[in-house]
């Protein structure tokens, strides 16, 4: 195997910003950034999500990214921060990787959506609605 898992989350590492639930919790609600929850739709109806956050399904992020794909979702050109967030942060921490090379301003939630709820922090039901 040329590159494995740990590498390439080192890599990541080295080159994302990774974020803190408590700071982000006290930034709910800020215009000028979007939490996007990357986790799988059972995860969602399973565990909830963080309140306010955008969905977008880890296979299909780079599609809705992109503005020339025809699956691009205007949501990821709003010039704002992004800070993905998976079950534990290893997804969402290579999936800020992929949004930061393709030119949008990402994080990564460190600790993901667990430790953001074993801190404590709001948990919503899964949102319905398209964005």
């Amino acid at each position: 195997m040329a590159i494995g898992y740990q590498q390439m989350l080192d890599d990541a590492d080295a080159k994302v910003t990774s974020v803190e639930a408590a700071d982000m919790a006290a930034h709910l609600g800020a215009e000028d950034i979007v939490m996007v929850d990357i986790r799988d739709p059972r995860e969602l109806e399973r565990e909830g999500m963080i309140p306010d956050a955008f969905h977008a399904p880890r296979g299909m992020l780079e599609f809705w990214i992109d503005p020339a794909s025809p699956y691009h979702k205007p949501r990821f050109a709003e010039g704002k921060t992004y800070v993905f967030y998976c079950a534990s942060g290893w997804r969402s921490l290579l999936a800020a990787k992929v949004a930061q090379d393709m030119g949008l301003d990402a994080r990564s939630l460190r600790g993901g959506f667990g430790g953001w709820k074993s801190d404590g922090h709001p948990v919503g039901e899964l949102q319905k609605r398209a964005r």
